[in-house]
């Protein structure tokens, strides 16, 4: 990076806040040439203690970022707006709509100094028009003005960071499309890093979604200073994945809490008792998770690497397009729950298939359960099965014993699929298929994959490429991108004139005969799991849901 000559910056900073932060000492080591080093240098909090240090990396490092040819500067600001580093009043200024209703968080920053966020950010919405959504702003201002000589120059550092055009890298969302679709983004994640965490929200929340749309605001917004500031060092080095990890850790952090606060006494409540709840935790953080143990938690998970992450972003991007949310479209509440008044099933309940709901990826989630097939109307014939289901993917199968019990898969491809094998039996689908138990107690298991990443390593050349067919619902997690370690591990599902199979590898977590009659299920390793049920059952009834409005191509 090229080197940028220290400024003096806090004018904006009440220093009586700032704990053991030095304010004259020397900035130290500014200027990094080995990305590795500087890495490791902002997720250590290298610069935590020197607020000149701070402040000159960070300028190093927005000066750096590629942006669009004509990106407003701090000359932009001075001329329209001045340059007053006195009190300005904040109504003088109101923040845009696009804001959403944000406050301004403190984070030790002068009383005075709201008044110069919300003249910055009113200056940025005259100066980016298309921003139609981003309630983040008001605190990446309000931490970047930390460390900005004047409000021009806190000007110039946001504006950059909207600004910036390198391909697949973005640091903020500036649409509600952009904005739902990383919260859904962030519950997929959830569903596979944070797996308890989930439980518990299902478990409490009637919305689990709207409860992970608060997720962005946990990282900016509700997290202490010396929190937040650690955030963003590693945030303007390694980008928006950042955000990703660190309320991921934040979740896990909670859930550790509430359990042990609540023991087995967990209840259904409202999602704003919920989102309320975590809220106060993340605020009051402090007392139980240092800056240092959230950030290694942060990075001890195993994510999808950024260009994953940016195909479940598009293919999340997509399903909402689809809905008829825009790019120019301001918020919008997006109901994921499931209908009860609209929901009949002779399996599960309306409270259990929305438990089920919350299983899925969020694409899917999206749309409402649509009846395909049932043993009760269409008879136990597996020819009026495939007919009934081909043309739908995914779909959702649910099966009742003659003993009571209740087990599933959600099957991400179409059954149609199975022809490519002509009369010999092949495994098709992806990743995203797994199987359930709902009774006597409610369990999901995944591909086994998603749990023991060593079983497989992405293929960067599929990754880099990924597939145009409209049949690939996640490439990330279609088998064909991994080199596994044995086929065993990628077995999801197939069907023949015989059969249908679920789950291969020493066994099948489910397999159904012609008649659809008579049953197995078995460790697989596939899905890594238990029996789903008694291990030879006869079916009592099987019903098969389809995705309204996501027939398959």
């Amino acid at each position: 990076m090229t080197q940028v000559m220290a400024v003096d910056c806090g004018v904006f900073v009440d220093w009586s806040q700032m704990g053991d932060v030095s304010h004259d000492a020397a900035p130290g080591k500014t200027e990094y040439k080995d990305l590795k080093e500087l890495k490791q240098h902002a997720r250590s909090g290298q610069w935590a203690k020197n607020h000149s240090q701070r402040s000159a990396v960070y300028q190093q490092l927005l000066k750096a970022l590629p942006c669009r040819t004509v990106t407003p500067d701090a000359a932009v600001y001075r001329d329209i707006v001045g340059n007053s580093n006195s009190k300005r009043n904040p109504s003088a200024y109101p923040l845009p709509e696009f804001v959403d209703g944000a406050a301004v968080p403190c984070y030790c920053l002068k009383t005075e100094s709201v008044g110069s966020v919300h003249a910055v950010i009113s200056c940025i919405a005259g100066q980016f028009p298309d921003i139609s959504y981003c309630p983040s702003l008001p605190a990446v201002t309000a931490l970047l003005l930390h460390w900005s000589a004047d409000e021009a120059q806190c000007f110039e550092s946001v504006s950059r960071m909207l600004a910036c055009n390198e391909p697949g890298r973005r640091l903020l969302d500036q649409t509600f499309l952009a904005y739902q679709s990383a919260c859904m983004t962030f519950g997929d994640l959830v569903h596979k890093y944070c797996p308890s965490a989930h439980k518990l929200m299902v478990a409490t929340a009637t919305d689990v979604l709207e409860v992970y749309s608060d997720w962005q605001r946990w990282v900016l917004g509700d997290l202490p200073f010396s929190f937040a500031a650690r955030v963003m060092d590693v945030y303007l080095v390694e980008g928006y994945k950042v955000l990703y990890r660190v309320a991921l850790a934040i979740l896990k952090f909670y859930r550790k809490q509430r359990s042990a606060a609540a023991g087995s006494a967990l209840t259904k409540q409202d999602s704003a008792a919920v989102r309320s709840d975590i809220q106060a935790f993340v605020q009051n953080i402090g007392k139980s998770v240092t800056p240092e143990k959230l950030l290694e938690k942060a990075f001890s998970i195993r994510l999808f690497s950024r260009k994953e992450i940016t195909l479940l972003q598009l293919a999340n991007e997509k399903s909402l397009q689809q809905r008829g949310i825009t790019v120019k479209q301001k918020r919008q509440n997006v109901q994921l729950a499931v209908n009860a008044d609209n929901f009949s099933s002779e399996i599960v309940s309306a409270k259990e298939i929305r438990d089920i709901w919350s299983w899925i990826p969020e694409r899917y989630a999206l749309c409402q359960p649509q009846l395909l097939f049932t043993t009760s109307t269409h008879g136990c014939s597996l020819n009026r099965f495939y007919s009934h289901c081909e043309g739908y993917e995914p779909t959702l199968m649910l099966i009742r014993t003659t003993d009571g019990e209740v087990c599933g898969a959600f099957l991400s491809t179409d059954w149609e699929e199975r022809k490519r094998g002509g009369n010999k039996l092949s495994f098709f689908g992806t990743g995203e298929c797994f199987v359930f138990k709902m009774k006597p107690e409610m369990e999901r298991y995944e591909w086994v994959v998603i749990k023991h990443p060593e079983l497989a390593n992405a293929s960067q050349a599929a990754l880099e490429k990924p597939s145009t067919e409209p049949s690939q619902l996640s490439p990330f997690l279609s088998a064909r991108h991994f080199n596994l370690n044995s086929r065993n591990t990628s077995m999801f599902m197939a069907g023949n004139i015989d059969s249908i199979i679920i789950g291969g590898g020493e066994g099948n977590a489910l397999y159904i005969d012609s008649e659809l009659n008579h049953g197995r299920t078995e460790r697989c390793l596939t899905f890594d799991n238990p029996p789903l049920c008694a291990e030879s059952f006869q079916i009592a009834l099987l019903e098969v849901w389809g995705f309204k409005d996501a027939m398959a191509s």
